[in-house]
């Protein structure tokens, strides 16, 4: 039983996962050719955790993020069913704003636009999964 609450848990903390990694990914590809030669100075993030660890190490970025995916599956593992769901939009909008900086400002308004509308349709039917499993767990137990 405690294994089929952990994967509809799961479930709903893949679009804010999704939007996450997009963040991230999109924060890496667009640094600048002299910030990854080691000009430090000129790390390019919105984040202050994120740019104080890419201030100090270019590799500080992989560690802020891989800490931050781990740090959000113990967090929304440990919430009640409710707050998962404001966790995991939370999350979904943070990282939708912070992509969406790199979106609009580098390949144009119209795919930040698309991206957002692509994750809150995301987020609506991961939601909706999740309440379908966590009702037929209630009536199978």
């Amino acid at each position: 039983m405690k294994e089929k609450i952990l994967n509809s848990k799961l479930i709903l903390l893949i679009p804010a996962y999704w939007t996450c990694i997009f963040d991230i990914i999109i924060t890496i590809i667009n640094q600048s050719d002299e910030y990854w030669k080691g000009n430090l100075s000129k790390a390019n993030e919105g984040n202050p955790i994120g740019a104080f660890m890419m201030a100090n190490h270019t590799s500080g970025i992989f560690i802020v993020c891989a800490l931050w995916l781990i740090l959000i599956g113990i967090i929304g593992l440990k919430l009640s069913n409710r707050k998962l769901k404001f966790f995991a939009l939370f999350v979904l909008i943070a990282h939708s704003f912070g992509a969406s900086s790199w979106l609009s400002n580098y390949y144009g308004f119209w795919y930040a636009i698309i991206f957002i509308f692509i994750n809150s349709i995301m987020y609506i039917e991961f939601e909706n999964i999740y309440e379908t499993r966590k009702k037929g767990k209630v009536l199978n137990t």
